[in-house]
């Protein structure tokens, strides 16, 4: 087995909350008075189409939420939206303790629109811990599409032996290997302890 040189992280459900996934949308159709199914399909066209970068937060909303007038603010509603992001304390300090070892090019690989990323790096100085961003708002492309993987391995100068995956989604971690990388599902710290071990990692404690 090849050593592990570079770990690449997922961030909704890993360092941080999965911000604005299914709870977040019903608590926001109850907030603010949405028909929740109707809102729940504009969604799902819309949504993959900003988290590819390909649209703006604000066409988002136009598609999803203002294609007609409501009783509160596009701002009104980003600041809900933003409020639905919080860090996995455990999580975060552990992935704090891999990049302090300095051992490992610390990259994250994650599906989220630019807005919604660039507010996540920014209000929990993720750049502390993270190195490279392959986002699928710079990239064009959205995991578990092996291509996100394979962009991400060249740009890092990294082959898929010596590169680690970290995902809470099957899916996710399915398509990092498809790709060639090694990979493994993230459900708690301990856990991911335990699997970065049969890996050769050691990290302190």
């Amino acid at each position: 087995m090849a050593k592990i040189t570079a770990i690449f992280w997922d961030i909704g459900g890993v360092l941080l909350t999965n911000g604005w996934d299914t709870p977040a949308r019903h608590a926001a159709a109850a907030k603010f008075g949405l028909e929740a199914d109707e809102f729940e399909a504009r969604h799902t066209q819309a949504f993959p189409i900003y988290e590819r970068g390909q649209i703006s937060l604000d066409d988002y909303l136009t598609q999803s939420v203002f294609y007609r007038s409501r009783g509160f603010t596009r701002d009104e509603f980003k600041d809900f939206m933003y409020s639905c992001s919080t860090e996995l304390p455990e999580s975060r300090a552990f992935a704090d303790r891999v990049a302090a070892t300095n051992l490992f090019l610390m990259a994250a690989v994650n599906n989220e629109g630019r807005e919604l990323n660039e507010f996540r790096i920014q209000k929990f100085d993720l750049r502390r811990t993270i190195s490279l961003f392959f986002s699928s708002c710079y990239l064009g492309l959205r995991k578990p599409d092996s291509a996100i993987y394979r962009l991400a391995l060249d740009v890092a100068q990294r082959t898929g032996g010596e590169s680690l995956f970290v995902d809470d989604r099957p899916e996710n971690t399915d398509g990092a290997r498809d790709a060639g990388m090694n990979a493994v599902r993230f459900e708690n710290t301990s856990q991911l302890s335990r699997d970065l071990q049969h890996f050769g990692i050691e990290i302190p404690s």
